[in-house]
């Protein structure tokens, strides 16, 4: 009983004294405290492609339209409103080009006439003509008469020496002919304007031939009033 005591008293001893020594050398880690808030981890950036143009100063086109040096901007915008101040009577639906036409026609008008290739009621010519002098050894002559103007209706008498060789020859745009049989001497041929025409004075073409188909003369009377005469001298040898 004795030996049961003493070894219950030695063990407890052995057992307080393993403890203080085991107390004397462990040190205990102290809990972590949580009072800061946990720091977040930054999201990694991610890089914009286009990014690196971003540090390059953009090239701008350069717009012709804006550059009122070389292009005036034009006042026709909206929210501009047009002048109204005119001094044409055109509309805004009028052809620009209608007030031109009628200088261009009285212009054409005047070539044509220039040119023998239209008639006009201008001032007619109210006296005899004389279309030359001629001398021949022909026996007759071809005269050729036409209008070189409007077909408006001239009408011509054709004489030799007073002789009435045709009373009258309607002038057309085709050359009409008529013969005249010379005599030795003065021959007068006399071509007279019957009439005025409904675009205006008797306008005539002549082509002269000799009995041999040659030219002698090519020549012509313009605005001619009716009653008068154009006229050519020849003498035959």
């Amino acid at each position: 009983m004795k030996q049961i005591l003493f070894f219950i008293l030695f063990f407890t001893a052995v057992t307080v004294s393993a403890q203080t020594e085991f107390g004397t050398k462990f040190k205990p880690i102290a809990a972590p405290k949580f009072g800061a808030k946990p720091k977040k981890t930054p999201i990694p950036e991610v890089k914009d492609p286009q990014a690196d143009n971003l540090d390059i100063p953009s090239i701008k086109t350069p717009n012709v339209f804006d550059n009122t040096t070389i292009t005036p901007k034009s006042q026709l915008q909206i929210g501009v409103e047009k002048s109204k101040f005119t001094m044409s009577t055109e509309t805004d639906f009028a052809n620009p080009g209608d007030r031109f036409v009628p200088k261009m026609e009285k212009d054409l008008n005047k070539a044509l006439k220039d040119a023998g290739l239209k008639e006009g009621r201008g001032t007619l010519v109210k006296r005899n003509i004389s279309l030359g002098d001629f001398r021949t050894k022909s026996q007759y002559f071809i005269v050729k008469f036409r209008d070189f103007g409007a077909i408006d209706g001239d009408l011509v008498k054709v004489s030799s020496n007073d002789k009435v060789i045709r009373d009258q020859l309607f002038l057309e745009a085709n050359f009409k002919d008529v013969k005249i049989v010379l005599v030795d001497g003065f021959n007068k041929l006399d071509f007279e304007a019957l009439n005025i025409g409904t675009l205006g004075g008797n306008t005539a073409e002549i082509q002269v031939y000799d009995d041999k188909g040659q030219l002698v003369t090519n020549d012509y009377w313009d605005n001619l009033a009716a009653g008068f005469k154009a006229s050519i001298i020849v003498t035959k040898e």
